[in-house]
């Protein structure tokens, strides 16, 4: 499908990228138009180039530099190199016809007319949205207008949190888009508007569509005559700028103990003198209304019951076009200009020229099929049109004895550190690259030298030219799409965890022996150098050692994915690799563990990924194992601490290795070496020689079981042991 996107820092194009694969909750959407948001998109576009991105946005200097200290200068630099060609997906609001639901969604028919929203759902020629993000068109609404719903229910939100009465004088500052859909909505609660901007234009605008006072900014002072000298009830501020003049402009004209909400991306900068003399109330706006930024709600497809939560992003957007059908809302006057989508980049051209006057600018696409509209819950109508899920990409050359790799999952790990791996291992040729993002699965193909990208995990499935699959996605598919590898022949390289559950493991290591094929997890510290100097030093010693391992993770809380215990959380997901790490120092398989954790059932901070924890091991030795996520990032990262009979040994965050014995000896990197590399090697290595790998289906297993003890221990108050025997002697 054809989609725009931005490359680089401010290049529009249109490319062809995978149409996007159906998601539980979600529907796909056949476009008739979208509507380019003139504000939020065009802030995107970094036209003045990169030194005055940066002289606005200092900051980034600071990220590029903390990020180096982590990656690397050589690692970091190569990425920032990369910025400038990548692609990014623009939009977010649109309307067209439904092509494709999943059965999970009840409410939506194929051949519906849906507007549709959502952060990422974008500009192309088939949208992937949230069931909670698409709501149906009404039948006398244009689908052209139906395009308004989303910056209507981001204007509809806003008057609602300006808590707008009946007399009340509201000024709106910026009457782009949004400004100009609040001054109308603001006008339905009955309160006298005033609209302000700077462009002549759309204070004319402004008028004809209703506003009470349409002024120019520099006469906004006249509020005061207008009001008996009060000044504004409620100022909202609906501008986009750089510098923060229209706050100032606000707080000026804003009445005593009056509010400011706050829904244009402009820089907060109030004096504070002013604002408590004043006694200001202060509101944000954020987005659509509740369900905002909640993936629970926008991917999830859980609803806000309507008794608790009575205006969600759905309701809103419903609403918004409600008001549109029966005429209260005008939108048609606010369209300056049409182009189609093979135009997009006059289009953003056209928004990015003041000459041009322009306001709502909308892509028009290739006319959905015009079949009748289906009853709500027929998920079994035939799709629109056949989607096409692989986009061939100039590969580059490589050997006939070369393994070919197909990868899964185009993350930041990936992008970071298993793609330039691939690239440079003698031996390994990138043949795909398959994401859910089909701009990103292009931008990873084109950069890195793959033959294709897809947005479906069978096309890497059922290419015969592809030897061995990197699966690099999230927790809960690694089990699932490792063993359907391993049953179509090929070779495996799964991110820890390699699987959340016993019978997953189960499943794993029955798929190993079936097939013939190597699996390798990526326990990646087994190679990281200072670890490895860290084993040697307790090398030879037979009496029990001790180990303590203390691992700060605060970036896992929050809404971050790998946060939710439903799917394995910080626990599962990354303290495994502490279980490997303390069987492969020692040599000993853990046979018993006693856990605790923070309290559960807790949304700040998560208690089952808070948790103390302390091993035995076959060999006598024992081990502890803190992990918490609730420490500062000024904390440290982890600290391995190993003793054994005249001897200790610490490595920290892969940049220090102190030993001391008889002598006393510290080493240190400027750059962290975590072990990525030697173990891709390994596995490539093991692959080519028929053997097994160093980190195998076991080792995987291993730390599942602990993992998964770790938590039951946490929970029972009691010692659970450990009941891992290779390779399927597995307690449930």
């Amino acid at each position: 499908m054809k989609q725009v996107l931005r490359k680089g820092l401010k290049s529009i194009v249109v490319e062809e990228v995978p149409d996007p694969l159906l998601q539980p909750h979600h529907v796909l959407v056949r476009p008739a138009y979208s509507l380019i948001s003139s504000g939020t998109e065009t802030a995107s576009l970094h036209t003045d180039g990169v030194v005055a991105e940066l002289r606005h946005n200092p900051s980034h200097l600071q990220k590029i530099a903390a990020v180096a200290k982590l990656n690397g200068p050589v690692r970091t630099f190569a990425e920032v190199k990369a910025k400038f060609s990548e692609y990014a997906v623009l939009g977010y609001s649109g309307a067209g016809v439904v092509a494709q639901v999943h059965p999970t969604v009840s409410d939506i028919g194929v051949g519906q007319r849906v507007a549709f929203g959502g952060e990422g759902s974008g500009h192309g020629e088939t949208v992937l949205a949230g069931r909670n993000l698409v709501v149906p068109v009404p039948g006398d609404v244009d689908l052209q207008h139906a395009t308004f719903a989303t910056l209507g229910s981001i204007a509809l939100h806003a008057v609602r949190i300006a808590g707008l009465g009946l007399g009340e004088t509201v000024a709106v500052i910026g009457l782009g888009l949004v400004g100009q859909l609040v001054a109308q909505l603001a006008r339905l609660q009955g309160a006298s508007v005033v609209a302000i901007d700077l462009k002549p234009e759309r204070i004319e605008l402004a008028s004809q569509l209703g506003a009470d006072h349409a002024i120019p900014a520099e006469a906004a002072g006249e509020i005061r005559s207008r009001t008996g000298g009060r000044g504004a009830d409620c100022v909202i501020i609906a501008a986009a700028a750089k510098s923060s003049a229209p706050c100032l402009q606000a707080l000026d004209i804003c009445a005593d103990r009056g509010r400011l909400v706050v829904v244009g991306a402009v820089p907060i900068d109030f004096p504070w003198h002013e604002m408590y003399l004043k006694e200001i109330k202060l509101f944000m706006s954020r987005a659509y209304g509740p369900g905002s930024y909640d993936p629970a709600y926008e991917k999830g497809g859980q609803d806000y019951p309507i008794s608790y939560v009575r205006w969600t992003e759905n309701r809103n957007m419903a609403e918004f076009l409600r008001l549109v059908s029966i005429g209260k809302v005008n939108v048609e006057r606010l369209v300056t200009h049409q182009y189609e989508i093979t135009e997009a980049a006059a289009a953003y051209r056209t928004i990015l020229d003041p000459e041009a006057r322009s306001l709502a600018v909308l892509l028009r696409y290739p006319a959905p099929d015009a079949r009748p509209q289906a009853e709500a819950g027929n998920a079994e109508r035939p799709v629109l049109v056949t989607p096409r899920r692989r986009v061939e990409v100039a590969p580059r050359p490589h050997g006939a004895s070369d393994l070919r790799v197909g990868l899964v999952g185009a993350g930041n790990l990936a992008r970071w550190v298993h793609l330039p791996i691939i690239n440079r291992t003698r031996g390994l040729a990138l043949r795909a690259v398959c994401s859910t993002s089909g701009a990103r699965g292009l931008s990873y193909a084109k950069r890195f030298g793959a033959g294709y990208c897809c947005s479906e995990y069978e096309e890497l499935l059922d290419d015969r030219n592809v030897d061995v699959i990197f699966i690099l996605t999230r927790n809960q598919h690694h089990a699932e799409q490792a063993a359907a590898a391993l049953a179509a022949g090929k070779h495996v390289f799964v991110e820890k965890p390699m699987a959340l559950t016993v019978d997953e493991c189960r499943m794993l290591e029955q798929a190993v022996r079936d097939s013939g094929k190597q699996l390798t997890v990526g326990f990646n510290r087994r190679f990281a150098p200072f670890y490895v100097e860290q084993k040697r030093h307790l090398a030879g010693r037979t009496t029990p050692k001790v180990v303590n391992c203390r691992v700060n993770s605060p970036g896992i809380s929050g809404s971050y994915w790998m946060a939710d215990p439903a799917i394995g959380g910080a626990i599962l997901g990354e303290a495994c690799h502490f279980v490997d790490l303390m069987h492969w120092l020692l040599e000993a398989e853990p046979v018993e563990v006693n856990a605790f954790s923070l309290p559960t059932g807790e949304a700040h901070p998560v208690g089952e990924n808070n948790l103390v924890a302390s091993f035995r091991f076959a060999d006598g030795s024992i081990g502890n194992l803190t992990y918490c996520t609730v420490g500062s990032r000024t904390s440290g990262g982890e600290r391995v601490e190993a003793f054994a009979e005249g001897i200790g040994a610490a490595t920290e965050n892969f940049t220090r290795l102190e030993v001391k014995g008889s002598t006393r000896r510290t080493r240190t990197s400027w750059w962290p070496d975590k072990g990525y590399e030697g173990l891709v090697q390994s596995f490539i290595t093991a692959v080519r020689e028929g053997r097994t790998p160093p980190v195998d289906v076991h080792d995987g297993t291993r730390a599942t079981v602990g993992c998964l003890e770790m938590l039951e221990s946490a929970r029972a108050r009691a010692p659970r042991p450990i009941g891992f025997d290779r390779p399927l002697e597995l307690v449930g």
